[in-house]
């Protein structure tokens, strides 16, 4: 968004002043707004089921409107300061020309470079969740897994934390636990 505003006042010739100040913190509110919308909508999939990549997909293609709407409503809304001429267009030009160019490139970044990112932040969580637990093959095999609780490989697990079943059998105490797993 920053870049877009000084972009924009690079393009039309304007010094920065304390209005074209006053334009990005406007226009901070309105980026980081739209990004928060993105990302809340794409989280709110996630928890309903879907997968990362539906998650993101569905989420941008949901979110298309609105954040294009808010984009499209302010840059509209100062048109008339960025092309003003008249008395005080020199406090009001900066400041109409900063978050014009600001909303341009923050919808352009919000819709394509956010999910982007957010895809390779989680994809990398979600990789390391998966790489750390247990193959389902092992847990199905042992009878300390609980259906609900899969216990990772990591060393930081130890037995007393383990959930046993509520009838213990000599194949579910903790002295029949397989300690290649905790190794």
């Amino acid at each position: 968004a920053l870049t877009g505003g000084i972009a924009a006042l690079l393009l039309r010739g304007i010094p920065f002043s304390i209005s074209a100040g006053v334009g990005f913190i406007a226009l901070s509110g309105v980026a980081v707004l739209n990004g928060v919308v993105m990302l809340t909508f794409i989280k709110q999939l996630m928890e309903e089921g879907s997968g990362l990549e539906d998650a993101i997909r569905d989420g941008a293609q949901a979110r298309l409107r609105p954040v294009l709407m808010t984009a499209l409503v302010a840059s509209l809304g100062f048109v008339p300061m960025a092309l003003n001429v008249g008395l005080g267009s020199e406090v009001q030009r900066p400041l109409a020309t900063v978050v014009i160019g600001g909303i341009i490139s923050s919808t352009i970044l919000t819709l394509i470079v956010l999910p982007a990112l957010y895809r390779m932040v989680r994809g990398r969580e979600v990789e390391a969740q998966q790489g750390s637990a247990m193959p389902a093959n092992v847990a199905a095999s042992a009878p300390w897994a609980t259906p609900n609780r899969v216990i990772s490989a990591s060393p930081r697990v130890r037995r007393a934390d383990l959930a046993l079943s509520p009838n213990p059998s000599p194949s579910h105490t903790p002295a029949a636990i397989p300690t290649t797993f905790f190794n």
